[in-house]
């Protein structure tokens, strides 16, 4: 246990000492919100995807995997993720990273949609910049709520006392470093998150004497726990383990394979895309980001359907999100373990950080500075971000005060991001009719959606980011219709983007 807690801390005064060092490097609010849009293709495409995946990647996805077994998480989420991972990298990122900076050169995807539509009245912005918050203050308690589970399972430190020092220590790197020691941290987070999902699989296949006795074991609990088509049920409270709930069905599958749609609309990721230093580096950083999300998503299937075998009836975990961190402790050396748990930390940090940055971003850069202070110094505005930092993780401490399920959580959040600027995202960038009334009814659409399905209790168990992103896109069309054609201004500079994306082409041509 010393091996561990002496790994911990070095990673965490790490975490601290590059934002001491990197907040000597932040000049602008450009530098804080975008890193001055300078990073390198690793960094880019790591720190993308390490900000995507979070916490729920080592607990949410291998418990989800532990409680279902091959079936709809396992195997069809996966599917889904991956596919959204190599669209929004191959069809979204140059064309973003272009579009962001001839429209203004907009630092958040609010200003993007105010710039893009020249919408004076600042409302697209304003909407657009409160649902950020409000999806954000969610996706933050998730991975807060991880972290307490993190603490509470191994350092057998109480949950709430855990929630505060995880929150004080991501407040303090982020606010102190901004984007540059957010991004460049995600970048080590990633590495040691895939990492942890290469060493643990292999380390339980040995365990259990080669991935045939691992078939043999999870096969002996419940048949259908190796079918990638039939569901389990499993309850620890109630007693039920692994028990058969029939066929996962159609809307199960599409449900699942949906997860995918929600990148389109990540603030958090889509500001990589607009942070690269060079179109150039975005088809490098598109393969290196897909390599790292299916191996790490196959890892955390992987992880946690093994589980099943390592633990079995005899010994169920009374919660299912716990099964990495208790294979990691049972099977490797504590010194190894302290090594691999410390990559659930740098998987919840490395979320966390980036949900904070955005939304303090859109606080200080779509209300104050445009609202309230418009001549304000650079120096005021990166104080002024790093206030809204604490004051947006004040919120999402508080909801995170309840512990609940991590999974449960980032799917609300992400179906929100998902559905209220996924179809808004793929229209400015691709249909040149595209009006500011159109991108307007696709975010309230989209948003009050997922909001509203989720408050009805999600009929016939569709996620919400299903009827959500479909209404976003037909307002979208029906309101841009209905509207009149945009100026010429406005399609000129569509032209000029597209121009500027094709293959070979960079922004200072």
């Amino acid at each position: 246990m010393n091996s561990i807690v002496f790994t911990f801390l070095a990673y965490l005064i790490f975490m601290i000492v590059v934002g001491i060092i990197t907040y000597k490097k932040t000049h602008t609010l450009d530098d804080y919100v975008l890193a001055g849009r300078g990073l390198n293709k690793w960094v880019a495409a790591l720190s993308a995807q390490a900000s995507d995946m979070s916490g729920w990647l080592l607990l949410g996805l291998p418990g989800a995997a532990y409680a279902s077994g091959m079936g709809q998480w396992s195997i069809w989420m996966c599917i889904g993720l991956a596919t959204g991972t190599m669209f929004n990298w191959q069809y979204i990122a140059k064309k973003l990273r272009v579009y962001t900076e001839l429209s203004g050169n907009s630092l958040t995807l609010s200003e993007f949609f105010s710039n893009r539509f020249r919408d004076n009245s600042e409302v697209l912005r304003i909407v657009s910049a409160i649902f950020i918050v409000v999806f954000f203050c969610f996706y933050t308690a998730s991975g807060l709520v991880a972290g307490g589970k993190l603490f509470e399972s191994f350092l057998g430190v109480e949950y709430l006392v855990a929630l505060t020092i995880g929150t004080i220590v991501i407040l303090i790197y982020t606010a102190i470093g901004g984007f540059i020691a957010v991004t460049w941290l995600d970048f080590v987070n990633g590495s040691l998150m895939f990492l942890a999902l290469v060493i643990t699989p292999i380390g339980v296949i040995n365990h259990l004497g080669g991935f045939e006795g691992v078939l043999t074991q999870v096969g002996s609990i419940n048949i259908d726990l190796l079918d990638i088509t039939r569901g389990v049920s499993y309850n620890f409270s109630e007693g039920v383990f692994w028990d058969s709930t029939g066929a996962i069905g159609f809307i199960g599958i599409i449900s699942a394979l949906a997860w995918g749609l929600g990148y389109f609309g990540q603030p958090h990721i889509l500001a990589r895309f607009m942070a690269i230093s060079s179109l150039r580096d975005i088809k490098s950083s598109r393969l290196i980001a897909i390599v790292w999300v299916v191996l790490t998503l196959l890892g955390a299937s992987m992880v946690g359907f093994m589980g099943i075998g390592v633990f079995g009836m005899d010994n169920p975990l009374p919660d299912s999100e716990w099964v990495f961190l208790e294979l990691v402790q049972l099977i490797f050396h504590p010194l190894i373990a302290g090594i691999l748990l410390a990559a659930v930390l740098a998987a919840i940090m490395s979320t966390v950080d980036s949900q904070l940055l955005v939304s303090s971003s859109a606080l200080i850069q779509d209300f104050y500075r445009r609202f309230l202070r418009k001549e304000a110094s650079e120096k005021e505005l990166i104080w002024g971000g790093r206030i809204c930092v604490l004051i947006i993780t004040i919120i999402a401490y508080a909801l995170a005060w309840v512990e609940g399920q991590v999974l449960e959580l980032v799917a609300y959040a992400w179906a929100g991001f998902g559905a209220t600027f996924g179809p808004l995202i793929i229209m400015s960038l691709f249909w040149r009719r595209t009006t500011r009334n159109g991108a307007l009814a696709g975010i309230i659409v989209g948003g009050l959606t997922v909001i509203l399905w989720d408050i009805i209790g999600t009929p016939l168990g569709l996620y919400e980011i299903v009827p959500g992103f479909i209404l976003s896109f037909i307002a979208i069309i029906i309101f841009s219709l209905i509207d009149k054609e945009p100026s010429e201004e406005i399609l000129d500079e569509f032209d000029k983007s597209v121009r500027l994306s094709k293959p070979g082409a960079e922004l200072e041509d």
